[in-house]
């Protein structure tokens, strides 16, 4: 139903902008401390003002309450589910750009340019350094081995990253197959799901499990963690590894941008989402979020690439993982795996 007060907080954010000529308007899930240096060195260099909404959760939901009347030009979110839902939710419109369309992979944007990745992250396996062997465990498969018998932690199988995950073992193995491996993972926790991914590298410091599944670039934002100096110390004791590196490669997800659908401001907006998608930005990306870049020849963060080195990644277009989603969450929801 229909919040006037969402309306009013809306309309009160972009007042200014829906009358300005240079300016753009977007919502965002990502956290300003990781796009706001991207948006002023935006606005630096063309003119061009980035009025920002951020939220973690329910922009979706306003934008589509705001319908014709939204003020938004962009939407930028967090793993292919969600932006996946902000085209079939008829939220955004295709983008005609051969920039965007050379800048970012196939694999990583829409078919019908409703979506373009802007930056990627892989879904690691972490392992205790102390008591898991190097080369013990390679593989995503290798979670379901009843050798790892409550020895593994990790988050709520129904958060957009483990349903990404289980969706490309569906997309991979078929739903009977992946539907195994999920009821063996899930004989082989330590604990009910819980936390965040850098939980789940806690849990190994502090000797609750000895495997745990993250993203990568957490773990390496840990690492570089002055004011938390305690994480540091967590993350010195887990090694990441990059599954699968002798088959199909490790999974990867996304973080994307849309145009919405009603954008006052599509010039400028197109604008910007070319901007995110050049080298400069790009090495921004990588430099301070420690993401991985989309675009062929950025290169990674020297943290990153000191673990990782030029791994194997998962070419699977993402959009067959968004389209197996809802199977995963049915998945999650059979097997009590957050029981």
């Amino acid at each position: 139903m229909f919040k006037p007060s969402v309306l009013l907080l809306t309309v009160a954010a972009f007042t200014t902008s829906v009358n300005a000529a240079e300016e753009v308007n977007v919502y965002s899930y990502r956290a300003p401390f990781l796009i706001q240096p991207m948006f002023d060195q935006f606005t630096q260099e063309t003119g061009v003002k980035v009025n920002v909404v951020y939220a973690d959760k329910g922009l979706l939901e306003r934008l589509q309450n705001e319908g014709q009347n939204s003020p938004a030009d962009l939407i930028m979110t967090v793993d292919i589910g969600v932006v996946h839902d902000v085209k079939t939710r008829g939220l955004s419109q295709p983008v005609a750009s051969e920039l965007l369309e050379q800048n970012i992979p196939q694999h990583f944007q829409d078919p019908d340019n409703h979506w373009f990745a802007l930056t990627s992250r892989a879904r690691l396996i972490y392992a205790s350094k102390d008591r898991v062997q190097q080369g013990e465990i390679t593989s995503y498969e290798q979670l379901a081995d009843p050798k790892w018998q409550g020895r593994i932690c990790t988050r709520s199988g129904k958060h957009n990253y483990n349903l990404g995950l289980i969706g490309s073992m569906i997309s991979h193995h078929g739903e009977a197959e992946a539907e195994q491996w999920l009821t063996g993972v899930k004989a082989n926790l330590a604990r009910r799901p819980e936390g965040n991914d850098r939980a789940q590298i806690r849990a190994i410091a502090e000797g609750q499990c000895d495997l745990a599944i993250g993203n990568s670039y957490y773990f390496f934002k840990m690492l570089n963690n002055q004011e938390n100096p305690e994480e540091i110390e967590w993350a010195r004791q887990v090694t990441p590894i990059a599954p699968n590196q002798q088959d199909r490669g490790t999974h990867m997800n996304i973080s994307g941008i849309s145009l919405a659908k009603y954008a006052p401001h599509k010039d400028n907006a197109i604008k910007l989402m070319e901007f995110l998608s050049q080298d400069e930005a790009q090495h921004m990306y990588a430099d301070l979020n420690q993401e991985f870049p989309v675009k062929a020849g950025v290169q990674r963060s020297e943290l990153l690439q000191s673990y990782l080195g030029d791994f194997k990644q998962d070419e699977l277009p993402l959009v067959k993982i968004a389209e197996t989603r809802e199977a995963a969450s049915k998945l999650v929801d059979k097997v009590g795996f957050d029981n």
